[in-house]
């Protein structure tokens, strides 16, 4: 894989992320910011581009990489997603938690290598 394939892979993850946070603070009224209508529409909107943005990027990668070295990537979107809920939303994540979201790094990083 090239290092503009790694680096789109991680730009898609970025993007598919940040579309996610923004769904959740659109649609969370108890975030106790007094989520107007006009505010959740506009977070809404940037969650749709920033998830088009995510698809179409993603297409790319898809028509020009193979799956097997570029799919192990979307594996990786839970795990950035539980961090990012508990750095971002302040989320408690148990031990447990931790510890499977290391075990799927693990696993990707085998996929990936091989």
């Amino acid at each position: 894989m090239t290092a503009l394939a790694f680096a789109l892979c991680i730009i898609c993850q970025v993007f598919l992320l940040s579309g996610q946070l923004l769904f959740k603070h659109a649609m969370d009224p108890g975030n106790g910011k007094g989520n107007s209508t006009a505010r959740m529409f506009k977070l809404l909107a940037l969650g749709i581009l920033t998830q088009t943005v995510y698809f179409f990027l993603w297409l790319g990668l898809l028509e020009n990489h193979p799956l097997t070295r570029i799919y192990p990537f979307e594996g990786l979107n839970p795990v950035m997603m539980a961090i990012l809920a508990w750095l971002v939303l302040k989320e408690k994540l148990p031990v447990k938690a931790w510890i499977g979201l290391a075990l799927v790094c693990v696993g990707i990083g085998i996929v990936s290598a091989t």
